[in-house]
């Protein structure tokens, strides 16, 4: 009997299972779907002025096999560049512009506006499974000073890996894809094998532990067609309303009484992430399930700064324009949505870069360096970043990237005076602000600070980005809307008084001193956010806005019946 008793106990949760936390998705799982895009499709824009001779920096090119760092919606946008992918989407061709005889739409926005020709030399593309950063952001300066240290090396060549490198045309071109392929999957539902089920909740709050608990349990039962593999926050271990020990011990039973002891690995199905694995293997994950508000939805994006897996949100939060399900209903929408697949919208994500001023050689104060003939100069942010660059001269060095999907603000932060700092448009000096901060804000985040700040609403299909002032000091700075096609570029100049902040997403709050900027511009990795069946997403838009924040609400005019005019 005690052998009987041995033989029929849940695996401890300390025994090792046949993959560690870092274990990539199964062969089968290599079916799935990401998107780059086509570097010979005509229809782009122009960026800036530069020489159009200049050679062009070779692309990786497309791999013939799904990579195993992809997810579902990522592979669909990096089988966007073949002429499979476009056959399966359909003709994404359309009208094209005729963008013969322009210049510039194949060079750089930045660091400069202008390059010497032979300062662009082919570097081979940085692959984007590739990141060498634990932290939030992908910190590209281990990157950027091996290049430096080649000689006539064209520094940021990471075409494939950040999108403020991107050439205008190929910016534009990304940006356009994203926006066709989104507008495609929302009449589409997406069928997958999703095997490894991602759950997020606010691991403090005493209300959701419970019910991410029953969510867990619901996917480990016996009566699932899939047995999945539960993820769930670390923290959640030891917690004891969690309690990860006795939910195994019941499922055990569970197994045990249905005739299926062989379930010895269960213990192995239920396991436990932490910020790295999400930084560095997000293709772990075949799919994301939120319990919380817009608050947990934004932390999901925080944590997966790449690929981000199709998210599924349910409301247990208070506003609640991200999360679209009901909790109530777990167990039937789950159950629809892993058997008869989903509808999935692209959200458009920001990137934004913090780029650092280098000491220059001959440099005498933080503002005053000696040219070559010793005659003292001041350091000035706007000649640096769009006049003219010697060929051995690189002013900036990026010290960290961000995805985000609201908003970045650079704000005064705990200094008491205004910030000022000047705006960038591409190779252009946009304008200068005197104020507590500037929001430039994604469509998704024209509700939040955006908002608070006196901006525009926005519907999220809008491709455009959102510039506020906070608390200007001029009667005259109204809230700009811009196109997501440019590089935006938000400065201290070196003869402010005072640094400034920026924060990404409300986190990851990063000082800017003199000279310092933060470069913002679309990301190459949109948010897969899960939407309703047979939703119809402006309609729940509008609703939402009306419901939540009291949009154009007002008590209607009394009728006492229509009055022919009296003439």
């Amino acid at each position: 009997m005690a052998g009987d008793a041995d033989a029929d106990a849940p695996p401890s949760m300390n025994d090792s299972y046949p993959d560690d936390h870092y274990s990539i998705s199964s062969d089968d799982d290599s079916n799935a779907v990401e998107v780059t895009f086509d570097e010979g499709n005509p229809y782009r824009r122009k960026s800036s002025l530069v020489y159009n001779e200049a050679a062009k920096p070779k692309l990786a090119r497309p791999k013939l096999k799904p990579s195993s760092t992809q997810c579902l919606v990522h592979q669909l946008l990096e089988d966007h560049r073949n002429d499979s992918a476009i056959d399966f989407l359909g003709n994404l061709k359309g009208k094209q512009e005729n963008v013969d005889g322009e210049i510039g739409l194949d060079d750089y926005v930045e660091p400069k506006g202008k390059l010497n020709n032979n300062h662009l030399t082919s570097v081979p593309a940085t692959e984007p499974e590739s990141d060498a950063s634990t932290d939030a952001g992908q910190v590209d300066e281990k990157e950027w000073k091996q290049a430096a240290k080649k000689p006539n090396s064209g520094l940021d060549h990471h075409y494939n890996l950040n999108s403020r490198l991107l050439t205008k045309k190929q910016l534009t071109d990304m940006a356009w894809g994203v926006r066709e392929l989104s507008r495609r999957l929302g009449s589409l539902r997406l069928k997958f094998k999703a095997k490894t089920i991602f759950l997020l909740t606010k691991a403090y709050d005493h209300e959701l532990i419970p019910k991410t608990s029953d969510v867990a349990k619901w996917l480990l039962s016996k009566d699932r067609d899939v047995r999945y593999t539960v993820y769930v926050e670390e923290s959640l271990k030891d917690n004891d309303e969690f309690d990860a020990w006795g939910l195994l011990q019941e499922l055990h039973q569970e197994y045990a009484d249905a005739g299926l002891a062989d379930e010895s690995a269960l213990a192995s199905r239920l396991r436990f992430w932490n910020e790295k694995m999400c930084h560095k293997r997000p293709q772990t994950f075949d799919f994301v399930i939120t319990l919380g508000g817009d608050g947990t939805v934004l932390y999901a994006s925080w944590l997966f700064q790449r690929i981000v897996p199709p998210v599924l949100t349910f409301s247990l939060g208070s506003l609640g324009f991200l999360t679209k399900f009901d909790f109530n209903e777990y167990q039937d929408i789950l159950t629809t949505a892993f058997r008869d697949g989903v509808t999935v919208s692209l959200r458009l994500r920001f990137e934004g870069t913090i780029m650092r001023s280098q000491k220059e050689t001959g440099q005498l104060t933080q503002t005053e360096t000696t040219d070559e003939k010793g005659i003292r100069r001041k350091r000035d942010l706007i000649e640096e970043l769009i006049g003219e660059e010697r060929d051995d001269e690189h002013t900036h060095r990026p010290d960290g990237t961000y995805e985000i999907l609201n908003e970045i603000v650079v704000d005064r932060g705990p200094n008491p005076t205004m910030s000022y700092t000047e705006i960038f448009s591409d190779d252009e000096h946009f304008t200068s602000v005197l104020a507590d901060g500037v929001c430039v804000s994604t469509p998704t985040g024209s509700t939040a600070y955006n908002l608070a700040a006196g901006g525009s609403l926005c519907h999220p299909d809008n491709p455009v980005m959102l510039v506020t002032s906070i608390c200007a000091h001029t009667l005259s700075f109204r809230p700009v809307v811009l196109p997501d096609t440019i590089v935006l570029r938000i400065g201290v100049p070196y003869d402010a008084r005072t640094g400034s902040w920026a924060s990404f997403d409300g986190r990851e709050r990063v000082e800017l001193r003199p000279g310092d900027y933060v470069t913002i511009s679309a990301s190459r990795f949109p948010f897969a956010s899960v939407q309703p069946p047979r939703g119809r997403r402006s309609e729940d838009w509008v609703n939402s806005i009306s419901g939540k924040l009291g949009w154009n609400t007002r008590q209607k005019q009394k009728n006492d019946g229509y009055k022919p005019w009296d003439k």
